[in-house]
């Protein structure tokens, strides 16, 4: 229970501190944003929008990847 939390928890982070950056280079992907700075995308986008569109999915894939990766697990043992 305390690894799972913990390797959970240590997901929840590393999601909320990438997403912002995964979004932003999601979107240059883009040909509709073919040629665009990063700044022009985050203007034309809107920083709210950036930071927390899809971050619920991620929190939830990422959380639950890293609360049972075997890393946490096998310090446990």
């Amino acid at each position: 229970g305390i690894t799972f939390a913990s390797g959970y928890l240590a997901g929840v982070v590393c999601a909320t501190v990438s997403h912002l950056a995964d979004s932003v280079i999601s979107l240059m992907g883009k040909p509709a944003n073919e040629g665009k700075s990063i700044g022009t995308i985050a203007l034309e986008t809107g920083s709210a929008a950036l930071a927390t569109k899809g971050l619920s999915t991620y929190v939830l894939m990422i959380g639950t990847l890293t609360g049972m990766c075997a890393s946490y697990s096998v310090q446990d043992s």
